[in-house]
């Protein structure tokens, strides 16, 4: 069969290394892809918000199965156009993913539906916003309502500043109709976790845990990233946590689904905050997370095309994910400056020289003449499995300095620092 990957990613780069595996799979395309993909795909110039390009390419070259890897689609509708033209497509639906693309439809559902999640208020009014700031404490967090590239989110911590942001969203349009509303919302202080789930008709199917790390510096420190390192499993599902996030999230979770008949048929990433050791829901994302798709898909065992196409016909089995005893590390290599400013161009060279344990995720790479060359903040996840988290981060950090490129930075802490 052949398959469509949509995205440019760490996260589509693993899937497509993924797919390619399956002995189902003669071709696999990405659109538009890497430097990365390029080993195990074939990349197409189409951009992921092109919509009507990647129906028509899809029905001109007989796509058997098209894989959406972020958000941006999927909250365009990419879903309901494939299944119009009776295309076969893994991901969710445009209703579905108002989830993610929407806060203020998310926290209306978490609430609407019991589950655990911060205090909130949504406002289109700037006064009214500035005035609603007095039913909350210090820190705050305010968020626009939108996607806005994942950088719509702003922890205040006095009046000032909450003012300030307020003035920027709903005044000045940073975000523009991405933040035409804002939600306000309590601050939660606690350890936070993520767990990735398959939904598929009546069922939620929890996939292996992994934990992230956010900040850019050694000690969890500095600015908030996309995420520069990750490992699976993670140690803080234990089974009474599993058991809380079963009973008091999942199941009203799969509830409201019913309820407000969306027809749910892909992931759920939900991000919590474990708030003395209560899971709370932070937000859902509708799509796989990078950098944990880097980290879950190699402990995957099972054939990724039969669980994709068992979420997307409903006959998904929590017996159909096997999983290797593996644990998996992967340590981000940024751009210097990201998350802030940063340069790209610039030549990446020693990957042959790589340990053949190592598995390499291109992140931001493009090939330019003969030349990979560094095209984004988060550009190469270096990637390995091992009988421990030790054993496979030594692997890791024995190799990394094989790769070098100009203001390459990562961090020394990856799967060391435990929360």
């Amino acid at each position: 069969m052949k398959v469509l990957v949509i995205g440019s990613g760490g996260r589509e780069h693993a899937l497509c290394w993924k797919i390619s595996k399956s002995q189902r799979v003669s071709k696999v395309y990405c659109a538009p892809g890497n430097g990365g993909t390029l080993e195990v795909a074939e990349n197409i110039p189409i951009n992921v918000d092109e919509i009507e390009k990647l129906v028509q390419f899809a029905i001109e070259n007989n796509i058997d199965l098209t894989v959406v890897g972020p958000e941006l689609p999927l909250v365009l509708g990419i879903v309901d156009k494939f299944q119009e033209k009776e295309l076969k497509i893994f991901g969710v639906n445009k209703t579905c993913a108002q989830l993610e693309g929407s806060k203020d439809f998310s926290k209306e559902f978490m609430e609407k539906y019991n589950i655990p999640t911060a205090k909130y208020k949504s406002y289109i009014n700037l006064d009214e916003a500035i005035e609603g700031l007095e039913e909350f404490t210090y820190p705050l967090v305010i968020k626009a309502d939108g996607l806005c590239a994942g950088k719509g989110v702003v922890i205040c911590n006095s009046e000032e500043e909450a003012i300030n942001t307020l003035k920027s969203i709903l005044g000045d349009k940073v975000f523009g109709s991405e933040g035409e509303k804002v939600v306000i919302e309590e601050f939660l202080d606690g350890i936070e976790a993520s767990l990735l789930c398959l939904v598929t008709k009546d069922k939620i199917i929890p996939m292996e845990s992994a934990k992230d790390y956010k900040k850019i510096y050694e000690g969890d420190k500095g600015l908030n990233t996309g995420g520069v390192g990750c490992y699976s499993p993670s140690p803080l599902f234990n089974d009474e946590l599993n058991g809380k996030i079963e009973r008091n999230i999942l199941e009203n979770i799969l509830i409201g689904l019913n309820q407000e008949k969306m027809d749910f048929r892909g992931i759920l990433f939900i991000g919590l905050m474990l708030v003395n050791g209560e899971p709370k829901v932070l937000e859902f994302n509708v799509r796989f997370g990078d950098p944990e798709t880097e980290v879950l898909i190699p402990r995957l065992e099972s054939d990724i095309i039969d669980i994709f196409e068992k979420t997307i016909d409903g006959s998904l089995n929590s017996s159909d994910l096997i999983w290797k005893e593996n644990v998996c590390v992967t340590v981000v290599l940024t751009s210097s400056g990201y998350p802030e400013n940063y340069e790209k161009g610039f030549k990446i060279t020693g990957m042959e020289k790589l340990d053949k344990d190592i598995i390499l995720f291109h992140n931001g790479t493009k090939k330019l003449d003969n030349d990979l060359i560094t095209n984004g903040g988060r550009v190469l996840s270096i990637t390995c499995l091992g009988k421990t988290v030790e054993e496979a981060r030594e692997n890791i950090y024995l190799d990394i300095d094989n790769i070098n490129f100009d203001g390459m930075r990562y961090r020394k802490d990856i799967g060391k620092l435990k929360f």
